[in-house]
């Protein structure tokens, strides 16, 4: 770091402890200054005129301390420049007060090289030899003053010899001392920049991770998330939230995993919540913190079932053109047949001709669907009105009594879609429900909820329901209980949903079948891709 910049205190100025260093100079000056009021015997003796000196030395010793101080303060440029001047202000003002004092029976030359330690070592070793230097010489000349002077006795002279050995004894020892300091110093900083480093780039790998990650305290609180964990969990997965606050499930599975009681990894939600797979794994934290992994098993099974569609498209597509042909020919064949004038079982065998073909145009219908798609044209549908149509025209073209399918509609229900997909996804849906019906009064109901983020179409019917093996396979492709179905009816039925920014989803468990279908009630938004028959 460049000098004169805003962290000053930092390497390799150490602009801070020159300022406490300045500060106990301050202080030491103020004392010298007051020297005549402390009950010293020595003090008290002074006369008039050395009192007037003393105070006269200490107050511009303390003076000029205290212009370096607030210099050290507002001017962070010319570090060494301004600890040399201070210790040349050091040298002069002590030796001033020393003389003053008589010579080094006052004891003030330890005070001289406590100042020489402090400032090699503030200078981390630099200068420390000259720091010494310059003490030794203002102390030899004001001892050798004394002796022309005072008549200072000449022993005084090899203490003082003794103490300018000191100096240089302790610069040395403030020299290698420094040295080590800014070695560890320079090491600790280039540690910090590693260690952030290192934090940026582990925060960026776990904003970037496509599973949840939650780093969890022992008592369940969440210390550290990504955004992938919150938009499985929810806004509530936030640091410093509990998971118990936005995820009771998770929360025990996690407590019994602590006490060693539960499984490392569960499986968690279903019907109308998320699915989600957590795994729990220790580490060696000071804190004992975990960390959680949240994997999305809905975007799993939607992965893996794009690449079973992917590599079964392709298949069906190829085979579905080649199978068109022939059964075209099979199909004008079997008119050519009916037009004559056969008994009765060459009539039955006609009709099962002409089902059968029928059938297999419709599965070849159903393939090419999947393999077809065109932007998706919205409308504000109206659901009061649109459901009452519809049971009409499914109760017509199933010649049921009207007390079959019952409609619960609040009124001013809309929902965001395509009329004609719309048409199509609820057909598939109550076709269904009455194939397993009972058909008696109230065996299917469409039930139309508001939640608070959109609208809910419920599609209830009073059957054996799904078996609990079979809920996870139901919307795949080519997947039927029936013996006559293609077994694409649910599947896209849910493709349509999600091209209309909606979502086809299995209601909870219970005695009948039970279908939701969550959309938008407005604004409608354009879709980018939806699938489209082909025309025949």
């Amino acid at each position: 770091m460049a000098e004169g910049t805003s962290a000053a205190d930092s390497y390799p100025y150490p602009w801070r402890s020159f300022r406490l260093f300045n500060a106990y100079r301050l202080v030491l000056a103020l004392l010298l200054c007051a020297t005549p009021l402390i009950p010293w015997v020595d003090s008290t003796r002074l006369a008039e005129v050395e009192r007037y000196h003393v105070y006269l030395a200490g107050g511009c010793y303390a003076l000029v301390v205290g212009l370096g101080l607030a210099l050290s303060l507002r001017w962070t440029k010319r570090f060494y420049a301004q600890l040399t001047t201070q210790m040349l202000c050091d040298a002069v003002g002590i030796n001033v007060m020393m003389f003053i004092l008589g010579g080094l029976k006052s004891g003030l030359g330890v005070v001289l090289l406590v100042s020489v330690a402090g400032a090699s070592l503030v200078a981390r070793g630099r200068l420390a030899l000259f720091y010494a230097a310059l003490a030794s010489v203002s102390l030899l000349c004001t001892e050798a003053l004394g002796m022309l002077l005072r008549n200072v006795d000449s022993l005084l002279v090899m203490q003082a010899g003794f103490l300018s050995m000191g100096f240089f004894a302790t610069a040395i020892s403030a020299h290698l001392l420094g040295r080590r300091l800014a070695s560890n110093e320079e090491l600790a900083r280039r540690r910090g920049v590693e260690l952030d480093d290192q934090m940026r780039i582990s925060r960026r790998v776990l904003e970037r991770m496509q599973d949840g990650v939650l780093v969890v305290d022992r008592q369940g609180n969440i210390l550290r998330t990504n955004p992938r964990a919150q938009a499985i969990l929810g806004s509530g997965a936030r640091e410093g939230e509990t998971l118990s606050g936005c995820y009771p499930d998770l929360a025990r599975s996690y407590r019994a995993w602590r006490s060693g009681e539960g499984a490392k990894r569960v499986e968690l939600g279903g019907d109308f919540i998320q699915e989600m797979a957590a795994r729990f794994v220790r580490t060696r934290s000071s804190n004992g913190a975990a960390l959680i992994f949240l994997e999305d098993l809905g975007k799993l099974r939607e992965q893996a079932l794009q690449l079973k569609l992917a590599s079964l498209g392709r298949l069906t597509a190829s085979i579905a053109h080649e199978i068109r042909n022939p059964l075209s020919a099979i199909s004008h064949a079997g008119d050519l047949l009916a037009e004559e004038s056969r008994g009765p079982m060459q009539e039955r065998l006609l009709r099962i001709i002409r089902d059968n073909t029928l059938r297999l145009d419709r599965i070849i219908q159903d393939v090419l669907v999947l393999g077809r798609q065109r932007n998706v044209d919205q409308d504000v549908i109206s659901l009061d009105s649109y459901l009452a149509d519809f049971a009409k025209e499914i109760i017509a073209q199933e010649h049921l009594d009207e007390s079959v399918l019952q409609l619960q509609l609040p009124a001013g229900a809309q929902l965001c879609f395509e009329r004609g997909q719309l048409h199509q996804v609820l057909w598939n849906l109550v076709s269904n429900a009455l194939r397993h019906s009972s058909r008696h009064a109230g065996a299917v109901r469409l039930e139309v909820r508001l939640p608070g983020d959109g609208v809910e179409l419920h599609i209830i019917d009073d059957g054996p329901g799904i078996p609990r093996n079979l809920r996870e396979q139901i919307f795949e492709p080519f997947f039927t209980t029936a013996n006559r179905g293609t077994g694409l009816g649910l599947h896209i039925a849910r493709e349509l949903s999600e091209a209309n920014g909606a979502r086809l989803l299995l209601g909870s468990e219970g005695p009948g079948g039970h279908f939701v279908l969550k959309g938008r009630s407005d604004p409608c938004q354009p879709q980018a891709m939806s699938v489209e028959p082909e025309e025949r």
